[in-house]
């Protein structure tokens, strides 16, 4: 139990430095994102939506924003797919780079989220969960995470589910730097790549690939 506390303030450490890198030297980068947001497209630069997160605590996660305004009133029930013709011209290349997903530091940085841990799904999600599927918020939600590198979008959402619980009961330091080593593949190959190639030996429940309908909310 010490050791997992200890394994908790180091990935805790970890998290504020890894974000000041991403905040303040990339500043410029932000800034560039933020005006072509701005001039393909009208609305916001940044998208707010409440998450649960750690104990079903409700916080807004920050993004760049990738789709046209009002899309999330349009989508209620639905997932967003690669090819959703709601996804601005910019919006596409931001959501294939992971680039949207950057602002999230600012939820590190505040402690609601971490680098490495179960994504957060929306609110309206809660209604479903099980108590085995409640322990995927036992511990702060990520920006990537096991399932994120384990196929993402093309496993079931029992099985990505499967993959969160197994993380939180599991969770060690070296699993989190796996875990980050596997996004940057994931970044730059995509992941239907690491379908199948799961970082940890792991009976899932389904046996077949979601559909990319069933994209993660989140994305």
């Amino acid at each position: 139990m010490e050791d997992k506390k200890f394994q908790k303030l180091i990935k805790r450490l970890f998290d504020i430095v890894v974000s000041l890198i991403v905040l303040i030297p990339f500043l410029p980068i932000w800034l560039i994102i933020s005006i072509l947001i701005k001039a393909t497209s009208t609305g916001p630069v940044f998208f707010l939506q409440d998450r649960p997160g750690l104990n079903k605590k409700i916080f807004k996660v920050y993004k760049f924003r990738t789709m046209k305004p009002g899309s999330e009133k349009m989508v209620k029930g639905q997932e967003v797919t690669k090819d959703d013709d709601r996804i601005t011209a910019i919006g596409r290349f931001l959501r294939r780079s992971k680039l949207d997903e950057i602002p999230q530091v600012l939820n590190v940085l505040k402690g609601e989220m971490s680098l490495v841990g179960p994504r957060p799904e929306r609110v309206a999600s809660l209604a479903d969960y099980t108590d085995e599927i409640s322990k995927r918020l036992n511990i702060n939600p990520g920006m990537t995470g096991l399932a994120q590198v384990s196929g993402n979008i093309y496993l079931s959402l029992e099985d990505r589910y499967i993959l969160d619980v197994y993380y939180v009961e599991h969770f060690s330091l070296w699993l989190d730097l796996k875990i980050i080593i596997r996004t940057i593949s994931v970044v730059l190959f995509g992941e239907d790549k690491y379908f199948n190639k799961c970082l940890v030996d792991i009976n899932l429940g389904s046996t077949e690939a979601a559909s990319a309908k069933e994209e993660n909310v989140l994305r």
